[in-house]
């Protein structure tokens, strides 16, 4: 039951960084959010194995920070990438002659 808690956690978290950030017309309105449970869920797993207890706090903490941190750094390394490719497509795209199929 706490896996989807510290899931729905992460999704949270990313929803909220999708939100506050800006440039998100370059991504789709699922990829932060589903990046931040899926930390969220693989970090939580990954401490329960190493015997972390569950019912510690500090387990949530560490999911719950690198979730937020995964979340902020997908959108701030993704957008301007997906910029620079929109604008080189765009060019390329514009070119006399030039086809959508290359």
């Amino acid at each position: 039951m706490e896996l989807l808690f510290i899931t729905l956690g992460g999704a949270i978290l990313g929803a909220i960084a999708r939100y506050t950030l800006p440039k998100r017309q370059t991504y789709g309105s699922v990829l932060v959010p589903a990046v931040g449970a899926a930390v969220a869920a693989v970090v939580w797993v990954a401490l329960t194995w190493l015997g972390w207890a569950w019912d510690g706090g500090w387990i949530w903490v560490v999911s719950l920070v690198l979730a937020g941190a995964a979340s902020v750094a997908t959108a701030l390394l993704i957008a301007p990438r997906r910029e620079r490719a929109d604008a080189a497509l765009f060019e390329r795209l514009s070119r006399p002659g030039a086809t959508a199929t290359h």
